[in-house]
């Protein structure tokens, strides 16, 4: 099958398109032709070696994709010929991808592909967050660093779903007018104010939860703009620094520092992790969260691909058509 390949971990200049051999699903486990599949940015640091999963080379990126079952193994509830969108953390840039069933949903009819590949990780990271984690309220104030990516935006709309009031961090004026059509009630561009000042200017005191996928200096500037117990969600760095947090600010605030590793909660988990699934296939059937595909690609511009996660271009969600 014609897959991007990673031959070892010199990053996206190292990949190639070319054939591996056709995977094979194991029993339990679902083959899938691929119709499409996600970039993260999880996948960037997955082809540099930098991510906690190492795949022996050669492999494919891309964890979250969706298509047509081929062959299901002994799978309970998923038959070839469903479409399904489900997860593997690599894989998904070529023409066919083992998933485990446990890992996958069926998808409904009024859900297209593309949407649906977005769903798995990107959306399952968000709720795991929002909902598991800091346990989000209606009226709570939620702050989204970074509301413009596939992570953010998904916090943006989950956020509103449930009621909350969002405020989304962004860094130019397309983001801000993407992260107001996502649902959030206002907008901070921190590339031209202060992030701390315009808390307060919408809020008055602070935030209840900050959603951080980021990292860098923004993170210590948002735990200190956090109420007395707030809770800041710990997703990911894409801003390349890991902050290192003053210790006395959750001590004088009472607030908390929540890690998210979902990849790890879909192990630990697995049917809370499924009952988040259902819910988010659900919600995108009814309307209350719809995916913002911002550009699609061949899976022969899938280096291309990566380049534009890595280099933050992204607003919402790319995604590669094998």
């Amino acid at each position: 099958m014609r897959a991007l390949i990673c031959d070892d971990y010199s990053g996206i200049d190292g990949l190639r398109v070319g054939e591996l051999p056709d995977p094979e699903p194991a029993k339990g486990q679902i083959l899938i032709k691929v119709e499409a599949v996600t970039v993260n940015f999880a996948d960037v640091l997955m082809v540099k070696g930098e991510y906690q999963f190492r795949p022996d080379p050669p492999f494919a990126p891309g964890y979250e994709a969706a298509g047509t079952v081929v062959v299901s193994n002994q799978t309970e509830g998923i038959s070839p010929g469903d479409r399904v969108a489900g997860f593997a953390f690599h894989g998904g840039m070529a023409e066919k991808m083992v998933i485990n069933g446990s890992n996958a949903v069926r998808i409904p009819d009024n859900v297209d592909t593309d949407a649906a590949a977005t769903i798995p990780a990107g959306y399952g990271t968000s709720y795991h967050a929002l909902v598991d984690r800091a346990q989000l309220q209606p009226g709570e104030t939620l702050l989204v660093l970074g509301a413009s990516g596939g992570v953010g935006m998904a916090a943006v709309q989950i956020g509103a779903a449930i009621g909350a009031n969002v405020i989304a961090a962004v860094s130019s004026q397309e983001k801000a007018e993407a992260a107001m059509g996502a649902g959030a009630d206002h907008v901070i561009r921190y590339d031209e104010v202060s992030l701390r000042d315009a808390i307060k200017e919408h809020t008055g005191t602070g935030v209840d939860v900050v959603y951080d996928p980021v990292g860098g200096p923004a993170t210590e500037q948002a735990l200190r703009s956090t109420n007395w117990n707030g809770r800041l969600l710990v997703i990911g760095f894409a801003a390349g620094d890991i902050p290192s947090i003053p210790l006395n600010i959750p001590l004088l605030k009472g607030n908390s520092v929540m890690g998210v590793f979902w990849g790890r909660f879909t192990n630990e988990e697995p049917t809370k992790h499924q009952e988040n699934t259902a819910t988010l296939v659900r919600w995108a059937g009814e309307g209350k969260i719809a995916p913002r595909i911002q550009k699609k690609f061949t899976l022969d511009e899938g280096a291309a691909a990566l380049a534009w996660v890595e280099q933050r271009k992204a607003v919402g969600r790319i995604v590669i058509n094998p």
